[in-house]
């Protein structure tokens, strides 16, 4: 089994048990969900495909075609990012930054205004989204940055920490919001840097101090846009002009109410001819549910449901800090992107023009969020959940040695949560711990849970982060 050395200097005294992390069977069911997600994005291209090509005046076979190629590359960012150590990204910060950057300035300088926002640059015949650039270059220096802050224990410090992320934060709203005009990218990386700041453990008097300014910027964003305004007032009154500003949000609302419970057919799609603005991109989960209807609907939400519990749980056993940023980053990206698409349609948020996981018809959202669920599957290969345990007899440490490589993980430990990450919750792994030692086990972890000298282990948990979007 092939072993891992993380350096030394970038681990803190919390995770001297994860500087040598073993490599071991990844996650399969995350590439297997995320497939999944594709293939359905794919049926839903291919049964718009024919009302969208009479609009564009293009084959039947155009926009389906694109959505495989897109879906292509995104199984190639998959592989490619799956198969890299996490720890090699600490390498690519900077050129990722400087490639963020630069493509932001081009994309305003040689990019197509659409809606009021440059988000695009044409490429020969495929347009790039430079937005999914920056959102993944943000997650892989983040999760570095942060992991530097608690390694050298100044997560506190106002000069080292909070000065350099309210900066970030400046040159983001600086690139997506004002030079894009692009305010729900903005919003997903603002959620992004959120959660990460959030589970690295930062006190929540600085949290609030950032988010005061969050909330500053964007009401300063909205106000003095009036696209921006008219999407806010056609949110809290969406059926006040069916006309004119809340047009998208009608035929979004008829397209959800159309497909009853369980939809009109892959065939009979109404609002795809015409009625429906972005009918394959931000919209495409209105034309879901009319065609799947409610339990279509359903059973696509589950699906997201179960990829980010798998992704959680990566989460949860990732053996260091750096690890456990990147993934929190990953999921606060898709789960983000997913609420705020999915409310948009059913009237809940106001639009924001992002687009579905996996499901959107487009080649860059597709090869950026599978790169990112790439990063996931690739932390899911070091992951170490470990479990010692004290016997009665003499306090010798019996370790899963066995066993564990029947599982998943490298370890299956009880452990105390990383100092500085958040816990908000414990469950007994009493059950766990028989299921995986097996019955000849359980007399020695019940005797352990008797002894006094097990009181430390009766306070460990595992770790569990909920976010505010999830």
């Amino acid at each position: 089994m092939r072993t891992v050395n993380i350096a030394e200097k970038r681990t803190s005294s919390f995770e001297r048990s994860a500087v040598k992390a073993r490599r071991h069977r990844p996650d399969y069911i995350l590439p297997i969900l995320s497939l999944v997600l594709m293939v359905i994005g794919l049926i839903t291209v291919f049964a718009i495909s024919p009302a969208l090509a009479a609009q564009n005046n293009v084959s039947d076979s155009y926009y389906v075609s694109k959505q495989v190629i897109a879906i292509g590359l995104g199984i190639m960012a998959f592989v490619i990012v799956g198969n890299v150590s996490p720890l090699w990204w600490r390498r690519a910060e900077k050129p990722l930054i400087i490639a963020a950057v630069v493509a932001s300035v081009l994309v305003r300088l040689l990019g197509e205004q659409v809606n009021g926002a440059y988000r695009w640059i044409q490429i020969g015949g495929f347009s790039f989204q430079v937005a999914e650039l920056i959102k993944f270059a943000l997650i892989i220096w983040l999760a570095g940055f942060l992991a530097d802050r608690i390694r050298d224990d100044s997560l506190k410090d106002f000069n080292k920490t909070l000065r350099p992320l309210l900066i970030a934060l400046a040159v983001i709203g600086a690139l997506v919001a004002v030079l894009q005009s692009d305010l729900g990218s903005a919003a997903v990386m603002i959620a992004i840097m959120s959660a990460m700041v959030f589970v690295a453990g930062m006190p929540m008097k600085k949290v609030l101090l950032v988010a005061v300014v969050i909330a500053i910027g964007v009401f300063l964003a909205i106000s003095t846009s009036g696209y921006r305004r008219s999407r806010v007032e056609t949110f809290l009154n969406p059926t006040a002009d069916c006309q004119g500003a809340g047009y998208q949000s009608c035929q979004a609302l008829i397209a959800v109410g159309s497909g009853g419970m369980f939809g009109l057919g892959l065939a009979r799609s109404v609002q795809a001819y015409g009625y429906l603005p972005e009918a394959a991109n931000d919209s495409i989960f209105a034309i879901y549910a009319e065609k799947f209807g409610f339990l279509g609907s359903a059973v696509l939400i589950g699906l997201f449901v179960a990829l980010f519990a798998r992704i959680m749980k990566i989460f949860e056993r990732a053996p260091d800090a750096y690890m456990r940023l990147l993934v929190a980053g990953v999921l606060a990206w898709l789960s983000t992107q997913a609420i705020i698409n999915i409310g948009a349609m059913v009237g809940l948020l106001p639009l924001k023009g992002i687009t579905l996981p996996f499901i959107s018809y487009g080649g860059t959202s597709i090869m950026f969020v599978s790169a990112a669920v790439g990063l996931a599957f690739a932390v899911s290969r070091y992951t170490s959940f470990r479990i010692s345990l004290d016997t009665k007899e003499g306090g010798q440490r019996h370790e899963n040695t066995s066993s564990r490589r029947r599982q998943r993980g490298a370890y299956y430990t009880f452990s105390r949560p990383a100092v500085g990450f958040r816990r908000y919750r414990t469950i007994p792994k009493i059950w766990t711990a028989s299921i995986r030692f097996g019955p000849a086990s359980f007399g020695a972890i019940t005797a352990s849970l008797s002894s006094p000298t097990c009181s430390t282990w009766r306070q460990t948990s595992r770790t569990y982060v909920i976010f505010s979007i999830l």
